[in-house]
């Protein structure tokens, strides 16, 4: 179920638009027999209604400025949801039992667009439910994950003698998880040129 995370009148930055507008109204999409919103939308004098994903607070815009020092690298600060999609070949009757809106899969939004990221095919999902929603939930925190594992390789990096004996293999495997994700980056762009 949805909760509002934005009011009326309240001042918000129109991602896909690039502007900061006011929120006209807020719109919730509701079920029969049930008593939440099933989602929430908001009207911004835009022409269409949006998302609370495509839309930033001043507070989190701020938040993010005062932190864009530390995160210089735009992989960093992306942020992955999962979302529910409309399962169209069964009604997901097995599904009460996992704590999941019946009749819907995982998906890992990691843009803005409709059909963005990770999705799973019918089969699999059918095969073993609580692999995919784990994996699901795994793959939407990894962005928060790489933040820390850089974080404590640089520690590492930059303060040798102070990183306690336990913690050294751990910022070693972060090092490591670090130089082999940006060195795939880099040869895709070799590539591409």
């Amino acid at each position: 179920m949805a909760k509002a995370l934005f009011h009326k009148s309240q001042r918000v930055y129109v991602k896909p638009v690039g502007t900061w507008v006011p929120i006209e109204r807020v719109v919730p999409h509701w079920v029969k027999g049930v008593d939440e919103p099933l989602r929430i939308t908001y009207d911004c004098g835009l022409g269409r209604l949006f998302q609370a994903h495509e839309l930033v607070s001043e507070e989190a815009m701020h938040r993010q400025e005062r932190n864009e020092e530390d995160d210089e690298d735009d992989t960093l600060i992306e942020q992955w949801r999962v979302v529910r999609r409309l399962m169209k070949w069964r009604s997901g009757d097995g599904q009460v039992a996992l704590g999941v809106t019946p009749g819907t899969y995982p998906a890992v939004a990691t843009d803005d667009g409709p059909n963005s990221g990770w999705r799973v095919p019918a089969t699999e999902y059918d095969r073993d439910p609580a692999r995919v929603e784990h994996q699901a939930r795994m793959i939407a925190h990894t962005p928060d994950l790489f933040r820390v594992a850089r974080k404590i390789a640089e520690f590492a990096g930059a303060n040798p003698k102070n990183v306690p004996e336990e913690l050294r293999p751990v910022a070693a495997r972060c090092a490591k998880i670090l130089r082999a994700v940006y060195r795939l980056e880099e040869d895709t762009a070799a590539a591409a040129e």
